[in-house]
């Protein structure tokens, strides 16, 4: 007998809010915003265990780097990624960036 896969994700977090683009002349909105989704914090979850307030893009390139290590399989680590590139990606669309700027970050 096998069972069904789960169709619940082993890696959540939520998407990113409106990024709080301070204005003014000196910077500009895409790269602030790229700036800002690379750093930004959010309460993530790994196979039911909890991660608060923590930098969602390191821990993903963290997770894809040695899925094993955190209980994933490459697809579930890839999957994860591919979440943070389509949530994060529509942020940085929104203030004027291109999301291939994110799919680049995790290729450094």
């Amino acid at each position: 007998m096998t069972t069904a896969p789960s169709s619940r994700a082993a890696v959540t977090f939520p998407a990113p809010r409106r990024i709080p683009y301070p204005g003014g002349c000196v910077l500009e909105p895409g790269p602030y915003a790229l700036d800002y989704l690379l750093k930004w914090r959010a309460d993530v979850t790994v196979r039911g265990e909890l991660h608060p307030d923590t930098p969602v893009f390191p821990l993903l390139r963290d997770l894809l780097r040695d899925p094993a290590a955190h209980g994933l399989t490459r697809e579930e680590a890839g999957a994860a990624r591919d979440r943070f590139l389509t949530l994060a990606g529509q942020a940085l669309a929104a203030e004027g960036g291109d999301p291939a700027w994110l799919a680049r970050e995790f290729e450094r």
